[in-house]
């Protein structure tokens, strides 16, 4: 099988990365030839979330577009393709159709709820090209669609018969579980993220503030690490920004005692995969969450994380990770045990490999199944 990934982001983006490019060692070592064709570059990636830079950004999507018309002059050298989130981000599907014309079988995979517009904090302009209303369209041309979770794979549903939910793995060898939570003064509380979603924050402001307060009052305190984000402060405590690298991704976590993933009560939250708080429970961070989508099947509840829903129960939850080290150390260790269980590579990657193979053998060439007319 030879596969063409198609992927919205190079490595360095979180949701290439641990849609495709994590699994790609697995499948060469099954045996399976593939090509990836990011539509970003890693220099247009890193001015995505940067303020201006305009003629940088038009240059780097332009670039995409080009990189586009490659991949359509290819398309009958594979098997499958496989497209993480659009081939293009804007535009007619002249894409979609080249490959339904090829016959060969496309994938559509997406972790967000893309449906739903959301405007971009950086690049004003961008909103302006955006039409949701292009996603269904997408996926009433694939042959599948690839869910990172139930809730998308519903929606999919409605759209393209064969939707089916792949969860989103973690790299647990990779990702490796910080050492053993012991009793300190000085607790450091993390958020991992990118510019896009540091915004959340705000939501659980005042618990946060609060703590701070009483941590003081007891002789302890408190600090808030923010990697990948930029722009959250607080007079109430020490606030320190770190760039987001993925060589010190794992570094940076193991320094945190605490792991915070505040998100709204909306249908654009219901389209998330757990990301931040998956990505906690493999370092051993313990999560604290909110109570919302997927990461209610993420997380039990005072077992392997928190999952709060109002500010008293965010307080509530930090306050007693803050005031025990053996609740912390608990928490880890279980959250550490469900990820490698349920969400590692080891248990994944098999399975992701399964699903490019059925789709190939059902809408390929010979496949069994008819494919659907356009």
């Amino acid at each position: 099988m030879k596969v063409l990934f198609l992927t919205k982001y190079p490595r360095s983006g979180a949701s290439s990365r641990y849609r495709v490019y994590q699994y790609l060692p697995f499948l060469r070592e099954q045996g399976v030839a593939f090509d990836v064709s990011p539509f970003y570059s890693e220099r247009a990636y890193r001015l995505i979330y940067q303020p201006g830079h305009l003629p940088g950004k038009v240059a780097g999507a332009l670039a995409g577009v080009f990189r586009r018309l490659r991949d359509a002059w290819r398309i009958r050298r594979y098997d499958v393709v496989f497209c993480q989130r659009e081939a293009l981000p804007f535009g007619p599907l002249w894409f979609e159709r080249r490959v339904r014309a090829c016959q060969v079988p496309l994938i559509f995979d997406y972790d967000d709820a893309l449906f739903i517009f959301k405007p971009s904090a950086s690049t004003p302009l961008a909103d302006k090209l955006k039409n949701p209303g292009r996603i269904p369209r997408i996926m009433a041309h694939a042959a599948a669609v690839f869910a990172g979770n139930d809730y998308l794979r519903d929606q999919a549903a409605h759209w393209c018969p064969d939707a089916r939910t792949v969860l989103v793995a973690e790299d647990t060898r990779r990702i490796s579980r910080r050492p053993c939570h012991k009793e300190k003064k000085h607790l450091i509380l993390g958020w991992l993220g990118s510019p896009s979603t540091e915004k959340y924050l705000q939501r659980i402001r005042q618990p946060l503030e609060t703590l701070a307060q009483r941590l003081e009052a007891r002789g302890q305190s408190m600090e808030l690490r923010v990697i990948g984000g930029g722009r959250f402060d607080s007079p109430a405590f020490p606030v320190t920004h770190i760039p987001w690298r993925l060589d010190t991704e794992v570094a940076e976590l193991h320094q945190c005692d605490m792991g915070l993933m505040p998100l709204p009560d909306e249908a654009w939250s219901l389209g998330k995969s757990g990301g931040k708080a998956r990505t906690y429970m493999a370092a051993g961070v313990p999560a604290v969450v909110s109570d919302v989508g997927f990461n209610r099947q993420l997380i039990e509840n005072g077992r392997s994380g928190f999952l709060c829903a109002t500010d008293k129960q965010w307080l509530q939850a930090l306050e007693g990770l803050a005031h025990s080290a053996v609740l912390r150390e608990n928490i880890a260790q279980a959250a550490r045990a469900e990820v490698e269980q349920k969400h590692s590579l080891d248990v994944l990657a098999p399975e992701f490999l399964a699903h490019l193979r059925d789709v190939q053998r059902r809408y390929g060439a010979n496949g069994e199944t008819q494919r659907r007319p356009s």
